[in-house]
């Protein structure tokens, strides 16, 4: 029998196709509702993108793409007072990276370090440098070769970079230690370049380019370039030539006598300029070559016999003697238990101030200063300039030591006669000598007389300031007594050949590290100096010369052995430079015969 087939009812089929329309319709509704609202949070997104989010997003874009070069001002150009260049900048290339594009930190690291010959050590600091990839700038190498520049950006390396910067270079490293240093920055550190680095440094310019994802710059794109503005420059008193032919002697001279360093300074005598400084020392590897630091102004040290000119022209000027005065000088003398003895042996002689100056006697100094209260004695020596800075406000400059009256106590009262009990720098001890060959006037040494701005306006610097020392005749009465210094006594190596020399040696003994004078063997380091003017009766130019524990076995371990040549050898030098008439054809000491005779 066949099933029978259910049929159902037209009206049943009509109301389930009604259902089903209402709920497609009702999804229809759904979707173009979603539709609606993805369409309104789109637009309203694409709206805020347009307007309120735009600066935003435009910046990220920009700097995404956009590389900012700083262009580095260069710093002015340092001169001698001839216009010749002393120290200027080179353009020099620096490489750097974009560590956010660096897809291999290690193999790019290794691969540069390769190139430029890096350590280990500097190799492990780049890779550190370029493993921080949240920065967008990180220094590979400064102040390369261009060379060595291309070669690393021959290699094609993602993200690394290069741009030119201006690197400080002393011209044959004339006057070095004076004019200081620069960081890698181009900001003075030391010397020169630190005292007067605001006026040398420029304003630095900027440049703006679009690349691409590799770097590369975008074509069509243009860049936005300030330029930088150079520094202004200084004119200093520093004559180039004399300078290298100073530094030249100085070095010769260590080197001969076995010497720690050596020290060496020309100044102009009316004006306080400075000629030229110089500075040497023997190195750890014991050569010996002009130091990077300015030590002629920054050291001191008790300079010895060189002392007697201010204690004996300060009893001069007070009328308490004369160059004619004579004085019983004991062979020694004991102040406190402790014994003051002259350089060679003597019993009891008569000497005048002329011959105790001339024949550097340190008795007869004292004796001299003694008709002088200490505290007058004191009071000269401080407008001799010790203990207190010279005006040229050089960085790091020594005031030396000189203790009050009150603090000077015992066999310092007598000592500082003769050069010991205070300290000096090379530069107080230049300028406080000048004070006889400047006619009785203190003025402060100078280096730079001008600077010159970006348009070249020359702006000439006031003159050194000026105080009165002593008076014009004992001033020319030092000189006379110093002459005999050079033509008769302890200074005979300074004669030049067509030129008279006024000047004093000095020979101090150097305090060690156990406090006393002597070495743990018992022997001696000394400090050897001449200082000195010519012409003597005219003065122009003020010279000392300081050699630092010469061989203590040699006969040229004194003042008058050790520094006087170098004067001489400098002389002639300096006369052709400056165009200094000789004062005749011999060294103008005929008529002048010895003071005393050991």
């Amino acid at each position: 029998m066949r099933p029978v087939r259910h049929v159902r009812p037209a009206v049943s089929l009509k109301k389930e196709s009604k259902e089903v329309d209402q709920r497609m319709r009702s999804r229809l509704r759904w979707l173009m509702l979603i539709v609606v609202i993805v369409m309104v949070v789109l637009s309203a997104r694409v709206l805020m993108l347009k307007t309120t989010d735009r600066s935003g997003y435009l910046a990220a874009s920009i700097d995404q793409r956009t590389r900012v070069n700083t262009l580095r001002a260069s710093r002015g150009v340092i001169f001698d007072r001839n216009g010749q260049e002393l120290a200027l900048s080179v353009p020099t290339n620096t490489l750097w990276a974009d560590p956010r594009v660096i897809v291999d930190p290690p193999a790019t690291a290794r691969a540069v370090a390769g190139m430029l010959g890096m350590g280990p050590e500097d190799e492990a600091a780049l890779l550190e440098r370029l493993s921080r990839n949240t920065q967008k700038f990180a220094y590979v190498a400064r102040e390369l070769p261009k060379e060595a520049a291309q070669a690393v950006l021959g290699l094609g390396l993602t993200g690394i970079y290069s741009y030119i910067e201006p690197a400080r270079v002393v011209e044959s490293g004339a006057a070095e230690a004076l004019i200081g240093r620069t960081d890698p920055d181009g900001l003075g550190t030391s010397g020169l370049e630190l005292q007067y680095d605001k006026v040398l440094t420029g304003t630095d310019g900027t440049q703006m380019r679009q690349v691409d994802n590799k770097g590369r710059s975008i074509a069509g794109e243009g860049s936005v370039t300030k330029q930088p503005v150079p520094g202004d420059d200084l004119v200093l008193s520093i004559d180039k030539t004399i300078q290298y032919q100073m530094d030249a002697a100085v070095v010769a001279r260590v080197e001969r006598l076995s010497a720690k360093g050596g020290t060496a300074i020309a100044m102009d005598s009316r004006t306080g300029e400075i000629l030229a400084m110089s500075n040497v020392k023997r190195r750890a590897d014991g050569t010996v070559a002009v130091a990077q630091g300015n030590f002629a102004a920054v050291e001191a040290y008790e300079p010895g016999s060189v002392a007697k000119v201010f204690s004996i022209s300060a009893a001069v000027n007070e009328g308490l003697v004369d160059p004619s005065t004579t004085l019983r000088v004991p062979g020694i003398v004991r102040i406190d238990n402790f014994p003051i003895r002259d350089a060679w042996p003597h019993g009891p002689i008569d000497m005048s101030v002329r011959a105790i100056l001339s024949e550097s006697s340190n008795i007869g100094t004292m004796m001299v200063a003694e008709k002088m209260e200490f505290t007058k004695l004191h009071d000269y020596l401080s407008a001799f300039g010790f203990g207190r800075h010279t005006g040229l406000e050089y960085p790091g400059e020594s005031r030396g030591i000189l203790k009050s009256v009150k603090k000077t106590y015992g066999t310092e009262r007598s000592t500082v006669a003769y050069g010991y009990g205070f300290a000096s720098t090379a530069l107080q001890m230049v300028s406080a000598i000048n004070v006889v060959a400047n006619g009785g006037t203190f003025v402060e040494p100078r280096l730079v007389t001008a600077t010159i701005d970006r348009s070249g306006r020359r702006e000439t610097k006031e003159p050194s300031k000026t105080r009165p020392v002593l008076s014009a005749s004992t001033a020319a009465t030092m000189t006379d007594i110093m002459r005999d210094v050079v033509c008769t006594g302890t200074g005979e190596l300074a004669k030049v050949k067509g030129m008279e020399i006024a000047g004093k040696t000095g020979t101090g003994y150097k305090v060690q590290g156990n406090g006393t004078y002597a070495t743990d063997a018992g022997g001696r380091r000394y400090f050897a100096s001449f200082v000195g003017f010519f012409p003597a009766q005219a003065p122009r130019v003020t010279m000392l010369v300081s050699i630092d524990e010469p061989s203590s076995s040699s006969i040229d371990r004194f003042g008058g052995t050790a520094a006087a040549p170098v004067f001489a050898q400098l002389v002639p030098t300096i006369m052709n430079e400056l165009g200094i008439e000789p004062t005749g054809t011999d060294a103008g000491c005929q008529g002048r015969t010895a003071t005393l005779g050991h």
